[in-house]
């Protein structure tokens, strides 16, 4: 297991204090977590956009009326 060192904002360091408290987590479990979940997140963002940009080089959009069945949708929901 690798040991990162990094400087954060009193606040956010009180608030991860208080969190790590209440939740009998380490700060470490805390943040490790915190980096878990958001690396997760843009790795999926980043997964998703190349592949619509792929599927955009193939031509591959949505026909006319596909989006205007979408808009439809939308507007009748929206009351």
């Amino acid at each position: 297991m690798s040991m990162i060192s990094m400087r954060l904002p009193d606040e956010l360091t009180n608030q991860l204090d208080a969190l790590a408290t209440a939740t009998g987590r380490t700060k470490s479990f805390l943040a490790g977590q915190a980096i878990r979940d958001y690396i997760d997140r843009e790795s999926w963002q980043i997964t998703e956009i190349t592949q619509a940009i792929s599927e955009a080089d193939n031509g591959e959009f949505a026909s006319d009326q596909e989006v205007n069945a979408i808009g439809e949708k939308w507007q009748r929901h929206a009351g």
